[in-house]
């Protein structure tokens, strides 16, 4: 994963862990490894840190826990370039994280995107606690169609239940802020590209934190 690169690999994840994990700026970690003899720039951390995300998501998703089968969904809201994108998760009754997707924009094509890929690897749910969103609800309900038309066992599917409820989702609101207190020392992401991968890193940590891989 990391072979060939100038610096130890154990170094490198070091420094990956801790800035997907904790609050330390890039310069900050160049600072905490120059403490250490090592002499590496923040440039390289954080190429190692686009590099690497994607990579150890893939690697982690493959050992995941089984999720519930009752889900809440939810979206947060992240700044690129000034302006406020948007980042839709979904967690179980347990509070493992389900699936997130970070988009440009806010509408029923973003959803269904999300909902095919929360659907795709996790299966279907019983039941869906969301908040007021009309797009969410349109999402769910269009994606919940098309799985039960590609259904081929024998045995009738019931639709997704769909429960909307402002209080009810006060679960995943919480978990929302872990994933923003690592996102607002950052002050922001320079792209789209940098910020999906980055965000995924930090999803992934945090998945870790919860103990969700077998």
């Amino acid at each position: 994963m990391v072979s060939g690169r100038h610096f130890d690999r154990s170094v490198i994840l070091l420094c990956v862990r801790r800035y997907l994990a904790y609050n330390p700026s890039l310069r900050d970690l160049e600072e905490m490894m120059a403490e250490r003899g090592i002499a590496i720039d923040h440039s390289t951390i954080h190429r190692r840190v686009v590099h690497l995300s994607p990579l150890l998501l893939e690697g982690f998703n493959r050992r995941k826990r089984p999720v519930t089968r009752k889900w809440h969904i939810d979206e947060t809201y992240v700044k690129v370039r000034g302006r406020w994108t948007h980042l839709c998760r979904a967690i179980d009754s347990l509070g493992d994280t389900v699936e997130f997707f970070f988009s440009e924009s806010r509408d029923l094509l973003a959803a269904k995107r999300f909902i095919r890929k929360a659907l795709n690897r996790h299966g279907r749910p019983d039941r869906v606690v969301i908040d007021g969103s009309r797009t969410t609800r349109e999402a769910i309900i269009a994606c919940d169609g098309e799985s039960r038309l590609r259904n081929r066992s024998r045995e009738r599917l019931k639709p997704i239940s769909i429960r909307q409820s402002q209080y009810l989702n006060n679960h995943i609101e919480q978990d929302h802020r872990r994933i923003k207190r690592r996102i607002r020392p950052m002050l922001g992401f320079k792209s789209m590209a940098c910020a999906a991968t980055v965000l995924s890193g930090i999803e992934m940590v945090h998945m870790m934190r919860k103990q969700q891989a077998r």
